[in-house]
């Protein structure tokens, strides 16, 4: 779903082993052949497994079994299994489990929150914002798409999304509409989206031709008003709201008719809880 360079994992495997494994080495054991496998301790989204394949094959390791990015497993399900030499095992051993685990802990936080969204509301669309770890984009982008969500945007290139921290400079959302139309001649084929945070704001915004009106921080209670008397203004507009949305709250701000939940929950959480085993093969 998401490419990962070549580079990109080799910097993962260096990371972990800037030089040599010094214990796999002084014991003696880095020719013997082993056998690793990966098995879930909880139900989880899995994500990151492809990497994991990738990287094993760097390492001389050869993979019989593996389940692949997306697939939600239960508890005692075998997720990979390779053989390979003790040393290269060793090796791969954390790099590969922090990957399966880290990625598939958000993979899992994604799927849950867009289940509970989408029981009360089947059309609408969860998107992770770009708030993710810094050097984690990839991966993180990878799992939240794994688990059933898009991203917001992937960057500040995409996207024309205004803020206030952008209006400021402006001189207040009032100069905002006057300024709308060649925008739009300069960014012809994208989205124009401006994030509120009163009902005066959005009023204003709405019948200014906006594509889309971000909503941050409100309440769901008080939203669901505004999503009406936006609708009222202008139905085709885009609406989204964010600011909080996590899986306790979900299905509320859900119920409340925005087009779209916008969060950043699903990145920060547990891991999944995945066992490894490495043990020997004997001929």
């Amino acid at each position: 779903m998401v490419y990962m360079s070549d580079e990109f994992l080799d910097q993962l495997i260096k990371e972990d082993v800037p030089y040599l494994d010094l214990t796999t080495s002084v014991l003696g054991i880095g020719g013997q052949a082993g056998k690793i496998t990966f098995t879930s301790r909880e139900e989880t989204v899995l994500s990151g497994i492809e990497e994991v394949v990738r990287i094993f094959a760097k390492l001389g390791i050869k993979v019989q079994h593996y389940l692949p990015s997306g697939t939600r497993v239960a508890p005692q399900t075998l997720l990979i299994a390779a053989e390979g030499s003790a040393a290269g095992l060793h090796m791969a051993w954390k790099v590969c489990l922090n990957l399966v685990e880290y990625c598939s802990g958000i993979a899992t936080r994604t799927r849950r929150l867009v289940d509970e969204a989408r029981a009360v509301n089947p059309e609408i669309s969860i998107v992770a914002t770009r708030k993710s770890f810094p050097g984690t984009k990839q991966l993180s982008i990878k799992s939240i798409l794994a688990g059933g969500a898009f991203p917001h945007r992937l960057g500040l290139s995409e996207t024309v999304l205004i803020f206030k921290q952008h209006v400021n400079f402006l001189g207040g959302f009032e100069a905002l509409p006057a300024l709308l139309e060649q925008v739009r001649i300069e960014t012809r084929e994208k989205k124009i989206i401006v994030e509120v945070e009163d009902e005066d704001q959005a009023r204003l915004m709405a019948r200014s031709g906006i594509d889309g009106i971000q909503f941050d921080k409100w309440k769901p209670d008080e939203l669901a008003r505004m999503i009406e008397a936006i609708r009222g203004i202008d139905p085709r507009i885009t609406l989204i709201a964010a600011g909080g949305i996590n899986e306790g709250n979900a299905a509320l701000y859900a119920l409340t008719g925005v087009d779209a939940l916008a969060t950043s929950w699903v990145y920060f959480g547990k891991p999944a809880d995945v066992a490894v085993q490495i043990t020997p093969l004997f001929n």
